[in-house]
């Protein structure tokens, strides 16, 4: 604080430390009193603020000093705290309080003790001091140490001079983000602010959260990275259980997510408690949670707002709280529409819903990937592999360009590196190898394409005459078509939301006459099932 200026400190009256009497008081450490016995500061003003039922031991303070400092001045404010651990209560006083004292602060310096008063009135004088309501510093006053005065500590709020604390938030916000990107550090701004996201919900809430993209964007590793950080910040301890829905088929499903006792059923020779109870206190992670059938979503629904479940073959419920972290690669919402998957189920997991882009969305992303596909080859083969620069920029030119379509995402890229790693004689991965492995990438990718149904039925010269419109459409008719019993059914599962404005409706008629556009009939789009 500038010394030129008088020193106005403003404090609250200590009601049990100041309090000490008789002549033993002088040998008792007292904060307000401290304050006048310091050797290199000189207290103009004291501003004592206390409740008016402690008149008489401020009045014993005050003649203290005085015999201590004649020169200060001691103004008193009564200041009632109905209940001095209300943080509203006793901020909203501290805050008029504030709001109505004449600073000068071109003319005085102020000092605003903390050392007295409730905990709850030391935090509120500090964040009323640290947004500027009381314009000075915080100070603070310490029992004596042997053969020393009492000291007395100016607190700076200038958090520009504590850089190696703000270091220190700024890395371990890096470090979340780090872990949730598997340490991949992206150059992609979107990619980057939805991690960032994700990480403030993850440590910010237990409610279920949904990760929606592409097979191979990395849903069950991004998945494994927030149980992980919500582990490191303490947040769960229990384990992380991981199911991919597509494989739980039939009675098996139901067993396997809920459990069930001994005799359930045919072949349940012993008990099993399935992986709901398996993740109390933990994460589950159901990967294609569009795969579960409508029974067990419905099980799973209750299981996520009450945290309890029946097993099967008992009446006996049983509680697991954990938290919910579910998977898909396709729009739940169509689903519910085409109703495959429940609506109210599909309410309770949207509240936090991220879209994962895909490895082709992110060219700038597939460098800083290879690296990291390079050491984690290393770390498991125990071989350093490197690229020579030409055929590093040639992979790179091929993989982040227009050729570079990605279906499968990091595991097309995953396998690509592993392929050309495990040939490269000397650790060294050079041109030939790159193209050879480009040649394969684009021979994948074509079967996939022209695996079409579209292409099927049209071929690749009228597949293209198609706009790109009516082929992305035509598309995913055929495929519903496909998976379809009749005509009938496939227009329904098509018209299932405009049909309910028809007073009469026609579905199969509709979609007959939509086929046709393309000279198309069912017989043409549908195998039989």
């Amino acid at each position: 604080m500038d010394k030129a200026k008088p020193l106005v400190v403003i404090g609250l009256l200590g009601t049990t430390l100041d309090n000490p009497i008789g002549p033993a008081r002088w040998t008792r450490w007292r904060p307000t009193i401290s304050l006048f016995q310091q050797e290199d500061e000189e207290i103009d003003r004291l501003e004592l603020i206390f409740p008016a039922k402690f008149q008489a031991l401020a009045d014993r303070v005050i003649a203290d000093i005085q015999n201590l400092s004649p020169r200060t001045k001691v103004i008193t404010h009564h200041l009632e705290f109905p209940d001095p651990w209300d943080f509203e209560a006793v901020y909203s006083g501290l805050h008029d309080f504030a709001a109505a004292y004449p600073f000068k602060p071109d003319e005085e310096r102020y000092g605003i003790h903390i050392t007295t008063g409730t905990h709850v009135a030391q935090i509120c004088l500090f964040l009323l001091t640290e947004s500027g309501f009381f314009p000075g510093s915080l100070i603070q006053t310490s029992p004596p140490r042997r053969g020393h005065p009492a000291p007395m500590q100016t607190i700076e709020l200038d958090l520009a001079r504590y850089d190696r604390i703000a270091s220190r938030f700024a890395a371990r916000k890096q470090q979340a983000e780090g872990l949730l990107k598997s340490g991949i550090v992206t150059r992609n701004q979107k990619f980057n602010a939805l991690i960032g996201r994700i990480e403030q919900v993850a440590l910010a809430s237990t409610a279920p959260m949904l990760l929606w993209g592409p097979t191979g964007a990395g849903k069950s590793q991004l998945a494994k990275r927030i149980y992980e950080l919500k582990r490191d910040r303490r947040q769960v301890s229990g384990p992380l259980v991981e199911v991919n829905c597509a494989t739980l088929r039939g009675d098996s499903a139901m067993s396997a997510l809920f459990g069930h006792t001994k005799g359930a059923f045919t072949g349940a020779e012993s008990a099993r408690k399935g992986l709901l109870l398996a993740a109390d206190r933990g994460v589950l992670f159901l990967d294609e949670i569009g795969e579960l059938g409508r029974d067990e979503q419905a099980m799973l629904l209750r299981a996520i707002e009450e945290k309890r479940f029946l097993p099967l073959g008992t009446e006996r419920e049983v509680v697991s709280d954990f938290q919910l972290i579910a998977g898909t690669n396709r729009s739940l919402a169509e689903d519910v529409r085409s109703g495959r998957f429940r609506e109210d189920l599909y309410a309770r997991i949207n509240l936090w819903t991220f879209l994962l882009p895909g490895l082709a969305e992110r060219p700038e992303d597939i460098e800083p990937n290879l690296h990291y596909e390079l050491e984690q080859f290393a770390r498991k083969t125990g071989r350093q592999v490197r690229f020579n620069r030409e055929a590093r920029e040639a992979f790179l030119r091929f993989a982040a360009g227009p050729e570079g379509k990605w279906t499968a995402n990091f595991r097309d890229l995953n396998a690509a590196v592993v392929r050309m790693a495990t040939l490269a004689a000397g650790g060294r991965i050079e041109s030939p190898m790159v193209e050879e492995e480009i040649g394969r990438l684009r021979a994948a990718w074509s079967v996939q394409q022209e695996s079409s149904r579209v292409i099927e039925l049209f071929g690749p010269d009228g597949a293209d005459d198609l706009d790109r419109f009516d082929r992305v459409q035509l598309e995913e008719v055929l495929k519903v078509c496909s998976e379809s019993r009749s005509l009938s059914e496939a227009g329904r599962t098509l018209f299932a939301v405009s049909r309910k404005e028809k007073a009469s409706v026609n579905d199969a008629d509709r979609l007959r006459k939509y086929l046709a556009r393309f000279g198309l009939a069912w017989a043409d789009v549908n195998h039989g099932l």
